[in-house]
């Protein structure tokens, strides 16, 4: 229920602090900033811990205070080839860093008390911490909660035979969460299948536990899975999201991105026509063959749309760029590509020439396309990527997924659909549809707002289960 805010509750929430632990990855730190900046403007002092791997600049956020803290990760398990056992190891060796870091901020009497921790789902070994420490903890969810059904149906997946996942059986339906598929399940290659397993169980079991879950998503797109994740889970749920548009996108607002943005794009996307450049991403974590890579090359070419491409260094296996393009390549195009490390994605997506955006729908950029109101061509690459596509452009229909593997002929197809034919028409529609929803849900009287009201309450009320002292 919507209250209003007194003056009363507004001094309480000056003299509480929140710890906020994101995980170290750049689809994670985001969004636990933003969240960051949305409870301070409600008041509430923010202190964020963080790992020495993927460590922010603490000088773009003067409004924060930071602790950072040794976890002393190998250099050869820095997630670069196998994320699960990346954030295993972080699940197994943090523990005793955070927890001093934890006890530290405790017991500072200069400090204003901790209402509250705030951790990463994924960073689930927090919640033991948090019990032994006597401090409320409630956790981010990054993803959908869409996804999060699916994770938190793990048991039921393994028991009905779709986990572990077999190749003869990539096809087949899974009745018991259509319209997925079996290869639409949030799975990653990784060394050890249990250990896939363990940090999804990890995840959803200490969610379960915690205080209460915070969800960058918003009750109009996901209500349903809202609702069953309510049922199951049996705590608190806040979709407060899109956290994103609660603050204007600017080339100088402060930006948590760990690789630096290349603003020439915004200048070529200035000279394009309305609606008519396919923007191409797939994020800061996916990799792709030179194989893939030249058939995406020429797929874009042979679409005959202008296109700008972010190309991060490392994406194609054995380049550091774009050295696999033949000679030429842009220049035979008249201008009609553009090629960039890295690109302020908010901005562009905001363009008025961006008419398409070719993604691997991870959340963040899945839900900024849909705050923009621009369709998506669909390249999941593992995990809940895989959900997120799924509802994309089967539950949601606003987008299309590339099926058939990266094939120059396919690709091209698939822009011409999105962005030519009929199809698209439609899909634009229902796009611009929810491009409305996401706007009136942030309004004074939207669901997000409302949760957001309901958040700070809760946050508020959880102080009668801290029992340390200040």
């Amino acid at each position: 229920m919507d209250r209003q805010i007194n003056s009363v509750e507004m001094e309480q929430r000056k003299g509480r602090r929140l710890v906020l632990f994101p995980l170290p990855l750049q689809g994670h730190i985001n969004p636990m900033f933003d969240l960051a900046n949305i409870l301070h403007s409600r008041g509430f002092s923010i202190t964020i811990i963080h790992t020495t791997f993927n460590s922010p600049n603490p000088s773009n956020y003067p409004h924060f205070t930071f602790r950072i803290i040794s976890e002393d990760l190998p250099e050869n398990n820095r997630c670069t080839k196998d994320l699960i056992a990346f954030v295993s190891m972080l699940n197994a060796i943090c523990g005793l860093p955070f927890r001093d870091c934890l006890a530290d901020l405790l017991s500072d009497t200069s400090e204003e008390p901790i209402a509250c921790l705030i951790s990463d789902a994924i960073l689930y070994f927090t919640q033991d911490v948090a019990n032994e420490l006597k401090v409320p903890r409630m956790v981010l969810r990054t993803g959908a909660a869409s996804s999060f059904c699916v994770f938190s149906s793990f048991p039921l997946l393994r028991e009905k035979g779709y986990l572990p996942i077999q190749d003869s059986q990539l096809e087949e339906p899974i009745v018991e969460l259509p319209p997925l598929r079996v290869k639409d399940l949030p799975v990653i290659h990784t060394d050890d299948p249990e250990d896939l397993y363990n940090v999804v169980v990890g995840m959803v079991e200490q969610s379960k536990a915690s205080n209460g879950m915070i969800w960058n998503t918003f009750e109009e797109l996901e209500g349903t899975s809202l609702a069953t994740l309510h049922q199951k889970l049996g705590v608190p749920l806040f979709p407060i999201g899109p956290f994103h548009k609660c603050f204007a996108v600017t080339s100088s607002t402060t930006s948590s991105s760990l690789l630096t943005h290349d603003q020439s794009c915004i200048s070529w996307l200035d000279k394009q026509d309305p609606k008519s450049v396919i923007y191409v991403s797939f994020g800061s974590l996916a990799s792709i063959s030179e194989t893939q890579f030249l058939e995406i090359a020429w797929g874009l070419a042979n679409s005959n749309q202008p296109f700008l491409w972010v190309v991060r260094p490392g994406l194609v296996h054995g380049s550091n760029w774009v050295e696999p393009l033949p000679n030429g390549f842009l220049e035979t195009l008249g201008g009609k590509g553009h090629i960039v490390k890295w690109a302020p994605q908010q901005q562009v997506l905001a363009h008025p020439s961006v008419g398409a955006f070719w993604t691997h729908n991870g959340w963040n950029s899945t839900l900024e396309s849909i705050c923009e109101g621009v369709p998506m061509v669909c390249m999941p690459c593992f995990t809940d990527q895989k959900v997120n596509a799924r509802y994309v452009s089967e539950v949601w229909g606003i987008g299309l997924q590339l099926e058939k593997g990266l094939e120059r002929g396919e690709i091209e197809k698939t822009i011409k659909r999105l962005m030519v034919d009929k199809d698209g028409e439609n899909i634009r529609e229902r796009m611009l549809n929810l491009k409305e929803k996401s706007n009136l849900c942030l309004s004074e009287s939207g669901s997000s707002k409302q949760a957001l009201d309901s958040l700070v309450y809760h946050i508020l009320s959880l102080e009668s289960l801290t029992f340390h002292t200040h």
